[in-house]
């Protein structure tokens, strides 16, 4: 286990300077293409990794991304253009930033619905049990019968 730890240290600043080389080795027409190519690829999210992006995964399909993306942009291409690019071929999950639509709308207010409803199951429950254990006219006056029976 000690030796695992430098080892994955090591190969994670290995990934990382890989990524990051990426812009560096790329040539651009002026910095503003290249920062609007860094912005794009830690904007666009790697389809394949758990929520990375394309800028910080080393998975294959990233490496795709990074390069289609230089090569819009290159070819005069807008970010817009390049992010509508990438949504229509990979869907909204690409784009840090989906749009509000029907599909996504579970997304932005199912957790809100969800907690609403468990509020009001909660509420009901606790009314029920209060409803369960008051006690009738009838009841009242056999526990107190009781309590005479029991102190005398």
């Amino acid at each position: 286990m000690s030796r695992l730890l430098p080892m994955l240290f090591l190969f994670s600043a290995f990934a990382f300077s890989a990524v990051a080389q990426d812009a560096t080795q790329r040539s651009f027409d002026n910095e503003q293409q290249r920062e609007v190519y860094q912005q794009l690829i830690k904007e666009l999210r790697c389809p394949k990794c758990q929520n990375q992006n394309i800028a910080d995964s080393n998975a294959p399909l990233a490496e795709d991304m990074r390069d289609k993306s230089y090569e819009m942009l290159k070819a005069g291409k807008s970010k817009q253009e390049i992010i509508e690019f990438m949504v229509d071929r990979y869907g909204n999950f690409v784009h840090y930033k989906p749009p509000f639509t029907a599909a996504t709308a579970v997304l932005w207010f199912g957790p809100v619905v969800i907690l609403i409803i468990g509020i009001g199951v909660a509420v009901l429950l606790t009314r029920k049990k209060k409803e369960q254990t008051a006690l009738t006219p009838e009841e009242r006056a056999q526990l107190e019968q009781l309590r005479k029976n029991d102190n005398d």
